[in-house]
């Protein structure tokens, strides 16, 4: 498909709301291999594909907004750091450690280009870049021998900041060496702010004036942001902007700029810098560009952009994807078709029991080769019914919500034959929820019915993400109400024609009332057994379960399209 055709056919599909469409025919028209949108992330993942392991969603959202780009023809390049070690996720008597691997782009990849950026100690600090192409798209990465893993130490330490300054300045330098011209940018998150000073200085060679320079950075930048507050960033002290990122800039009028940033006590978070270099400013669903609380330099609170996240072909089982194409569910970019509400009422349920068959038996491959918690397979009965829970062991995200009764929980998997697998693990640094992890796996140990029907998948990627979302029946999604952004997860499971347990947050949130079994009210534990209790009976019974799937899939099918935010991006970089 080209890029035209895309945005014909998003018209068609109503993406765009009367009197947002002026400009876009223009956007796209512009975009050329010459002048792509570049796409800067300090996190990649599509370790399947392209060899690349990134930490989780941040990582996963980037892959699919790529891919996505490749199957509409959008030309893009997305700029990501290759981590020269690579952490994996055991367990040692259910206490998680860390095994890192040292890792080299393969052969995959070609060598770009030879860069470097500067240091105060080091005038010449030598980068490699090599990249790989697929369709209209290219992954340029930065690395060398010492660049390390991802996020490595504190969120302000010195080595995150030198990755984060050789991804933004080094990588802009080999793109322009290459003749690539940063005409549009889009920042995601605040870490990969340095491509956008780079942008800047290189304006100031040409501009006349600092004010002119930014004037037209801002309209090239889009900043989108996927965190609630700032208070979890890292921030930077003058000392480390003047050791790394300063040997960067030529033009001492926007060092003297920057400096103005710092706050009374010398020290900066890099979303500030980037609220006042980008233009443009997303977050990634509706609630979450409500509530995100920013202010630029001057106190006034920063207005974020509603474009929610959307997930790539790559998460939906082929055979659902043929199906829903085949029915005219979805049209050829993956948009909803104007009557989609109409043919999915018209869902044949044997059809859809082969397809979930079809799933479970990817599941079943999957699980046969992978380790759970004792450092086996697991094996689930045909019969049995499959709830999850596969999402990083996060606090706030709440793996421990379902084991607040176990006694009621095992009555629960026992009486509905059913099985709990869980997966994802906590970050590194957060020994809190290593902890956790160690005690709600020590007290399914303890109690039979659990020990033989909860399983938790060690080391959590793509391959048992997917898995998941193919072949199980129902998932489960808990985030304290206000504190997920969007996640991605739920709607991989919605698109596998799933059933959805979830708190009205993130992303669900677009659609009020959320069209999934909601959990909610004084008492979420007490309304999470009902759910699962009552998920079982709709699963079970054709009439209710093809009453839920309409009703989930009209509903978010516009939402979770990857296409549909890549119009929505298109739309932002289009406004003047």
């Amino acid at each position: 498909m080209n890029i035209q055709r895309f945005v014909e056919l998003a018209k068609e599909s109503n993406v765009f709301h009367e009197g947002e469409v002026k400009d876009i025919d223009g956007i796209a028209k512009l975009l050329s291999p010459e002048k792509p949108l570049l796409y800067w992330t300090m996190e990649f993942y599509d370790k399947d594909e392209n060899d690349i392991k990134g930490g989780g969603g941040l990582g996963i959202l980037a892959a699919d907004t790529r891919r996505t780009a490749q199957q509409l023809g959008l030309p893009m390049v997305v700029v990501t750091p290759f981590y020269t070690t690579e952490s994996h996720q055991t367990l040692d008597n259910f206490w998680q450690k860390e095994e890192h691997r040292a890792v080299v782009p393969g052969p995959e990849y070609r060598k770009f280009c030879n860069t470097s950026i500067s240091t105060i100690c080091d005038t010449v600090v030598p980068l490699d870049v090599y990249d790989r192409t697929h369709g209209s798209t290219r992954i340029v990465t930065i690395t060398e021998p010492n660049f390390g893993e991802l996020y490595p130490g504190s969120n302000s330490g010195d080595h995150r900041l030198y990755q984060e300054v050789a991804l933004g300045f080094g990588g802009f330098k080999a793109l322009k060496m290459q003749g690539i011209e940063a005409l549009y940018m889009q920042l995601n998150e605040a870490p990969t702010v340095f491509a956008a000073v780079a942008r800047l200085d290189d304006l100031m060679r040409t501009e006349k004036s600092l004010d002119k320079a930014l004037e037209t950075l801002r309209k090239q930048i889009l900043y989108t942001n996927h965190t609630l507050v700032p208070a979890v960033e890292g921030e930077f002290n003058r000392a480390q902007f003047e050791h790394f990122v300063y040997p960067n800039i030529f033009s001492g009028e926007l060092k003297e700029w920057i400096n103005g940033l710092f706050n009374h006590e010398g020290r900066m978070k890099l979303s500030l810098l980037t609220i006042e270099l980008a233009g443009k400013k997303s977050g990634v669903s509706k609630l979450h560009a409500r509530v995100a609380d920013y202010r630029d330099r001057y106190g006034s609170k920063v207005d974020f952009e509603a474009v929610t996240n959307g997930i790539s072909r790559k998460w939906i089982l082929p055979k659902i994807e043929n199906y829903y194409h085949i029915s005219g569910i979805l049209n050829a970019a993956d948009f909803p078709s104007n009557d989609y509400q109409a043919r999915l009422r018209m869902l044949d349920m044997n059809t859809v029991r082969n397809l979930r068959k079809a799933g479970r038996d990817h599941l079943n491959t999957v699980l046969r080769r992978r380790k759970n918690q004792y450092g086996h397979a697991t094996i689930i009965p045909q019969e049995s019914l499959i709830f999850d829970f596969k999402r990083r062991f996060a606090g706030y995200k709440r793996p421990d919500m379902v084991f607040n009764d176990p006694g009621r929980l095992a009555h629960i998997l026992s009486s509905q034959n059913a099985h709990l697998i869980m997966t994802g693990k906590p970050h590194p640094n957060d020994e809190m929820m290593k902890q956790e992890l160690k005690r709600i796996l020590t007290l399914v140990h303890h109690d039979p019915i659990l020990r033989d029907r909860v399983h938790y998948l060690q080391d959590y990627d793509e391959e048992v993400g997917q898995a998941l979302s193919f072949g199980a029946d129902c998932a489960i999604n808990v985030p304290i109400v206000g504190e997920e952004a969007c996640g991605t997860s739920w709607m991989k499971d919605i698109a596998n024609m799933k059933l959805l347990i979830s708190t009205p947050d993130g992303g669900v949130a677009d659609v009020q009332p959320i069209a999934c079994l909601e959990v909610s009210g004084e008492n979420e534990t007490e309304s999470l057994y009902y759910n699962l209790e009552e998920a079982a009976k709709i699963i079970r019974d054709d009439h209710a379960y093809k009453r839920e799937l309409v009703r989930s899939l009209s509903a978010y099918l516009p939402v979770i399209s990857g296409p549909r935010m890549m119009a929505k991006y298109l739309q932002l970089f289009a406004q003047e």
